[in-house]
């Protein structure tokens, strides 16, 4: 097989329509761009969710007499349930937070914000337990062991709180698949018709191939080149503009969130992984969406 009479072929054809070509390497790029966009959301949420979870921690509330009187956690119930959270499965660490304790937390957290500050009163404030699990998704047997034991007013776990911000961030990663899904479909249908109205221009050229004794998948390579150059050209438009995209805009305008550590970077390695995925994904579907095409339509 001549690759190089093959690969010339699948250049000119796809110079022959211009127009065609141009409108699915930009349809393309827009399909994969967005679905790229939404792997690199999935990724960030993925390692964002693990920032927190890191971090996530059980907070127990004590009752208003152990709170009013036992800023120490010196009296039986209150060690007790100290002694008891640690040796609890799964428990890392275990850290008691006195009324007084809760009240300076508080003033250190909203001391930019006086109004706030002047809500909240010293006796609002319960004495609590801080508990790091080893596995934050073991909340619910803390729960079911500590939320009747003597001392225990309530508990609350973070990870709910957490929950829903990842919540928004799924939101956007799913639009961006739905909308790279609609983008995707049209693109193989202009892959499909190039490679129709190609083969159906050229048709007079391929009978004389065939006459001549080439083969039918001689014939056919040409238009399936066509569809997968087209599409790779796409792909490394949508490559380019992550890269583009994550350096001259995310960075920047997300630049203060990420140094305050509340969502995880899009770093490059990430982009960089992406790409082959992307380009992978624009070969296959190409191609077989070329080869499907010439197998139902091209009867020659």
């Amino acid at each position: 097989m001549n690759v190089v009479f093959l690969a010339r072929e699948a250049i000119t054809g796809l110079a022959r329509n211009i127009t065609m070509t141009v409108a699915m390497i930009l349809t393309t790029a827009m399909s994969l761009g967005l679905l790229g966009g939404g792997l690199l959301i999935a990724d960030m949420t993925t390692r964002t969710q693990q920032i927190y979870l890191d971090n996530v921690e059980v907070e127990i509330f004590l009752t208003e007499d152990i709170s009013a009187a036992d800023p120490g956690c010196a009296t039986s119930i209150c060690t007790t349930l100290a002694e008891d959270l640690a040796a609890f499965p799964g428990t890392d660490t275990v850290t008691y937070i006195s009324r007084d304790e809760a009240v300076e937390l508080y003033r250190e957290t909203f001391a930019d914000d006086p109004e706030i500050l002047a809500l909240v009163r010293a006796a609002a404030l319960p004495a609590s337990f801080r508990v790091r699990l080893d596995d934050p998704r073991q909340f619910a047997a803390i729960y079911d062991q500590f939320l009747l034991y003597p001392g225990v007013e309530a508990i609350r776990n973070q990870e709910e709180l957490v929950k829903r911000l990842f919540t928004i961030l799924d939101g956007l990663r799913n639009g961006a698949f739905a909308i790279a899904a609609v983008a995707g479909a049209a693109a193989l249908l202009l892959i499909g018709n190039m490679v129709q109205i190609t083969a159906y221009t050229r048709r007079e050229e391929v009978s004389i191939m065939r006459l001549v004794g080439a083969t039918r998948w001689y014939t056919q390579v040409p238009f399936i080149l066509e569809a997968l150059l087209a599409a790779l050209l796409g792909a490394g438009i949508a490559i380019a503009g992550l890269f583009v995209a994550k350096g001259a805009l995310v960075d920047g305008m997300l630049a203060a969130v990420y140094e305050s550590n509340i969502i995880a970077p899009i770093t490059t390695g990430s982009v960089a992984a992406v790409a082959p995925v992307l380009l992978g994904l624009a070969a296959t579907l190409a191609a077989a969406t070329g080869y499907v095409t010439l197998r139902f339509y091209v009867r020659d």
